[in-house]
């Protein structure tokens, strides 16, 4: 055992390191250092888990499939989410609405009932999207993506708003209204990108909110339904001067962001996309929307971000690139309490906006792949669902450091480097290659005040060649089909296993030090056990 143990320095040594690491006159240090200090004791409140409170998924049919259903089963599982939005609940494919010969409206809620019933056999809520139009229903026959979801204003309000009705009066009736209660019912998704996802204009869709908004509020007034849904925190202080003069019921505001240039809409990636040089790409979108909404008439106001990621299309390699998981965390770090959830868009990359997917790497939205690979990304969720729900005071702008009631401590940290060459060269040229990530130096970790005892470290890692599952995938010659073999082998390969694991003897008193090599785009989680 005592071979497996990590040396323990003294106060002496940590002194001696830092005066290494100080810089004399007219000399450089040698190695570039990350310091971060935590005291054990010094406690900054409930850890903020707005991280997991929802997550995505591409449409409701898709939610039929047993794939999709065990991958999601697994999701919720190691990553902790609690809600889940997803497209399509009223396109065709979900059979919910057509008209008999007289015109008068005939529903069927029995597919929704198959996939609201799966979500919560597994402790899941959904973030009820409403949208798109049944075709019946429907003013005319645009459509958007592969599985035709058509996206024109209903030929009668009136019949929409007793379809909303009649679902969320299903709603009651088979869920009980304690739990629908907890649920939220968005109206729409980004209709202000017309005509893509709206074929009407902002007026249109502010009526199609009053009529869809009171439908549900004329079920229970304890309902929570909120809008806009817009691409690009678009439309936020217009819908709420709208509700606010009109008094039209809104619990709260909805959007999305993406960390790239172009824009919005592009399910085949034809365009071509950049991430976006400013650091605070994505999260100073968030912290505008709070900024809106605490100025507005209505300023308690819930903020949902129901979609975001670093790019808008599933065709984008940054999702399948290690490069992925820095980014996320560096985000959500950087959104820190302005959000209530951050949906991470999408769960899997099951999911057919473009039709589905003839390689298994094709640069999709999702944490895992069609045939259940763990990418990078979902480590990072992973890791952020086992840090403690106490968190410690940390200076350090990219780490989290918590503990649990048991006494044991997590560290969360990882560095965020943009190395993308910039307008040039497309993320779909760039995140392809093979991309060997650069030494950033020593991160050197002191915590303090440790109680005395016997502990257990494991050292888990993302990063370059470590769980970074397409990297192992271009060792692997690119196939672009996998058998049963090579997807067993590139799950072995990537399979989150700790990196180091040991044990630790603590003394009262004495400093914890642990130095790690960190490279550009590492992330690291440590946990730290009493035994």
């Amino acid at each position: 055992m005592k071979q497996n143990r990590i040396i323990l320095f003294v106060l002496t040594s940590l002194a001696a390191s830092c005066a290494f690491a100080q810089n004399r006159p007219g000399k450089k240090v040698g190695i570039s250092e990350r310091r971060i200090n935590i005291d054990f004791n010094r406690q900054k409140g409930l850890l903020n888990t707005m991280f997991n409170e929802c997550v995505g998924a591409g449409r409701a049919n898709e939610g039929l499939r047993a794939d999709w259903q065990q991958q999601l089963a697994y999701v919720k599982k190691e990553c902790g989410f609690r809600y889940i939005r997803m497209h399509g609940l009223l396109t065709d494919d979900m059979a919910v609405y057509k008209e008999d010969k007289n015109g008068n409206p005939e529903y069927n809620f029995m597919y929704i009932d198959v996939l609201f019933d799966f979500l919560q056999s597994i402790g899941m809520k959904p973030f009820v999207e409403l949208g798109f139009m049944p075709g019946a229903l429907a003013s005319g026959n645009q459509t958007i993506f592969w599985w035709r979801g058509n996206v024109t204003p209903p030929k009668d309000y009136e019949k929409w708003a007793g379809l909303v009705r009649a679902l969320t009066q299903h709603f009651t009736e088979r869920y009980g209204a304690e739990e629908v209660k907890t649920w939220y019912f968005e109206v729409w998704n980004e209709p202000n990108l017309s005509p893509g996802f709206w074929a009407g204009t902002q007026e249109d869709y502010f009526k199609l909110y009053k009529y869809t908004a009171q439908a549900i509020k004329n079920v229970n007034s304890e309902y929570r339904v909120g809008g806009p849904g817009t691409a690009g925190a678009a439309w936020e202080p217009e819908l709420i001067a709208y509700c606010h003069k009109n008094k039209v019921p809104l619990d709260f505001i909805s959007t999305h962001a993406y960390g790239v240039k172009q824009g919005y809409l592009d399910e085949f990636g034809n365009s071509g996309t950049v991430l976006d040089k400013n650091p605070m790409s994505v999260s100073g979108e968030v912290l505008q929307s709070r900024k809106e909404i605490t100025g507005s008439a209505m300023p308690q106001l819930e903020l949902h971000y129901t979609e975001w990621s670093a790019s808008y299309t599933p065709a984008d390699p940054i999702h399948d690139s290690y490069h992925e998981a820095a980014y996320v965390l560096q985000k959500l770090k950087q959104v820190g309490n302005a959000a209530n959830s951050m949906s991470y868009w999408v769960f899997t990359d099951i999911f057919e906006e473009a039709g589905p997917r003839f390689t298994p790497f094709h640069g999709g939205f999702g944490m895992l792949t069609i045939q259940g690979i763990n990418k990078p990304v979902f480590y990072a969720y992973q890791f952020l669902n086992r840090l403690g729900n106490i968190e410690l005071l940390n200076t350090d702008s990219a780490s989290w450091v918590c503990k649990d009631a048991s006494g044991n401590m997590q560290m969360l940290v990882w560095d965020f480097t943009n190395t993308h060459p910039g307008d040039s060269v497309h993320n779909q040229d760039y995140y392809i290659r093979d991309l060997p990530a650069t030494s950033k130096g020593k991160l050197k970790i002191n915590f303090a005040n440790v109680p005395g005892g016997m502990y257990s470290l494991e050292v888990y890692k993302v990063g370059y060649r470590s769980n970074d599952v397409y990297s192992s995938y271009l060792s692997m010659g690119r196939p672009s089909q996998l058998n049963r073999q090579q997807v067993d082998q590139l799950k072995k390969q990537n399979d989150g296993s700790p990196i180091s694991r040991e044990i630790i003897s603590v003394k009262s008193g004495m400093p914890l030090l642990k130095e790690l090599e960190l490279r550009e785009n590492d992330v690291y989680f440590l946990n730290l056990v009493k035994l």
